[in-house]
């Protein structure tokens, strides 16, 4: 593969069209008894148990601690403080700006296949050795089954460096025509500052990618982790630097959220966003940028996700295993915590009683627990006590309203780890708080709907929610597909048809929504990286040019 990278680079005058790398998903793991990833996996997750790990911040290349220290917790075992670290304070993250800025230069100028070459060692290196190691730490740290760190921290992670690579490479490939006196060709940039990248907790992916992409297109990074992913987002940093990242290219940053978001938008060399996380911060952002824009040298570039509140529509025509299945996948596993979650179903009441039995029946199967002691746990405990008691509160909710019926679980208990019993809840008010706002928990909601008013649900899903995520309809009409995907256009950017509203695959379904759901940029896509990069077009002229007058003034 590196010779094949060697050979793109150093085209004559008139530019070469060559064939980029192939690439191909990464084939996902099963973890079968007797399976020798399952016994690294078991391997490594048994070198973690009552380990804390000292995380820094790694600034300027050299490891750094101040005195705001703080500690990761096992969410499916709170005594258990997986990782200490610290917050970097505003003077340390104005230090790694600098830092990041004096490394720019040199970086952006560095031809895109050697920087691709880094990418694709380090999802060699996740694909093999460190593959244990770092779904180990987003078991413990994030609370994750072993496939879904398989399908995230794996996976999804390796299929990031190596498609964004190859897409990196395409570009590359993708210049303006020339003409016999001319050569046009098209430099792709690194923007010309730095980029902030703010990651969430609930994909060890997303934070790899968040850094990644960027510095990937030439650019310099400060990477503030999730302060709940902070074992699993160490540890993929220090495989991209293993795998040959320049030191300074990306500072990790532990810090506030106030503080941080605070000091990289005040300062004038701030280009970039890189975000996934709530609204409210993103907005907060935002807000901080566009008060700030005198003092900016660029318009920075602003990406971001922010969730959902993700439906699944159900036709009178749909087969009913499939909604099941589907529904309590969606809604369930990660105990809900995915952007695209299931958490409001909308069934006919011609199969609400064939649906319903079979929920209850299947609900009743699913085992919560320690994932890195019981492989057979579906999903573990949520992320924090902040969540708990978020998602307690909406039960809560649930309980006390006239409107809302809770048909299975939400029963909760923190004294080990912050554990919540799948709720299943039904609503006869389409409009209720719980069909509107996101919750971010094992939470779902049903409204059952007269079978005759179909197309008024298509609007009233339209309309229930400020989110544009994901979304799901299950049906055999064609018709009634067709209809579907016409009305319900605008409500997700990632639309689903018999199949369940998560589980999008990078290459396969570049996942992003609209709305307040973000900006809708498509990770996972190849024109995601185009956000990263600031184009010059060159023209090289090769004949002179002997005079300035034109043919029609003679």
């Amino acid at each position: 593969m590196w010779r094949a990278l060697r050979g793109l680079r150093g085209c004559g005058r008139r530019w070469q069209h060559r064939s980029a790398i192939e690439v191909t998903n990464e084939p996902i793991l099963e973890f079968k008894p007797g399976s020798p990833e399952r016994a690294a996996l078991q391997k490594a997750l048994a070198d973690l148990k009552g380990k804390t790990e000292a995380i820094p911040c790694v600034i300027g290349g050299e490891e750094v601690w101040t005195p705001a220290v703080r500690y990761q917790l096992s969410p499916f075992n709170h005594a258990h403080k997986v990782a200490k670290y610290c917050y970097a304070d505003k003077e340390l993250i104005n230090k790694a700006i600098n830092a990041t800025l004096a490394a720019r230069k040199e970086w952006d100028l560095k031809p895109v296949q050697d920087r691709a070459q880094i990418f694709l060692k380090a999802a060699d290196m996740l694909s093999g050795p460190r593959r244990a190691e770092v779904l180990a730490k987003t078991m413990i740290g994030q609370g994750k089954t072993v496939i879904q760190a398989e399908i995230d921290a794996a996976a999804e992670l390796i299929d990031f460096f190596r498609f964004n690579a190859k897409y990196a490479l395409e570009l590359e490939n993708s210049q303006p025509m020339s003409v016999d006196v001319s050569t046009n060709s098209m430099v792709y940039r690194g923007l010309e500052g730095f980029v902030a990248a703010v990651s969430p907790f609930n994909f060890t992916a997303i934070g790899g990618n968040l850094a990644g992409a960027p510095a990937l297109m030439g650019n310099v990074v400060l990477w503030k982790p999730s302060d709940t992913a902070l074992l699993s987002s160490y540890a993929v940093y220090k495989i991209l630097l293993e795998a040959g990242l320049p030191p300074n290219v990306v500072q990790f940053v532990p810090a506030d959220g106030p503080v941080f978001g605070d000091t990289v938008t005040s300062s004038e060399h701030f280009c970039g966003l890189n975000f996934t996380g709530s609204v409210p911060t993103f907005k907060r952002l935002w807000k901080q940028v566009s008060e700030n824009l005198d003092r900016y040298r660029n318009f920075p570039r602003l990406a971001g996700e922010c969730g959902g509140k993700n439906f699944h529509l159900v036709h009178s025509s749909a087969d009913v295993a499939s909604v099941v299945n589907g529904t309590l996948r969606s809604a369930f596993e990660y105990g809900g915590q995915k952007c695209s979650a299931c958490s409001r179903l909308y069934a006919p009441d011609s199969l609400w009683p064939q649906i319903k039995e079979k929920l209850l029946e299947e609900h009743g199967k699913i085992k919560v627990g320690d994932p890195a002691q019981d492989f057979g746990t579906f999903f573990s405990a949520v992320i924090d006590d902040k969540s708990f008691a978020r998602i307690k509160k909406w039960i809560e909710h649930a309980k006390k309203s006239p409107n809302l019926t809770i048909l299975a679980g939400g029963g909760c208990d923190d004294s080990v780890g912050y554990f919540i019993e799948p709720c299943i809840v039904e609503s006869k008010d389409p409009r209720d708080p719980i069909m509107k706002e996101e919750i971010f928990g094992p939470v779902l909601t049903v409204y059952v709907y007269p079978e005759k008013r179909y197309k008024e649900v298509l609007e009233l899903i339209d309309t229930t929610t400020p989110y544009g995520l994901t979304g799901a309809v299950f049906a055999q009409e064609k018709r009634i597909i067709e209809e579907a995907r016409s009305l319900l256009r605008n409500a997700a950017g990632n639309f689903y048809i018999n199949d369940k509203s998560t589980g999008a695959v990078v290459a396969q379904q570049p996942f992003g929504g609209s709305r307040i759901s973000g900006t809708n940029d498509k990770p996972g896509g190849p024109h995601y990286i185009l956000r990263w990069t600031s184009p010059q077009a060159v023209k090289e002229t090769h004949v002179p040019l002997r005079d300035w007058r034109y043919a029609y003034m003679q």
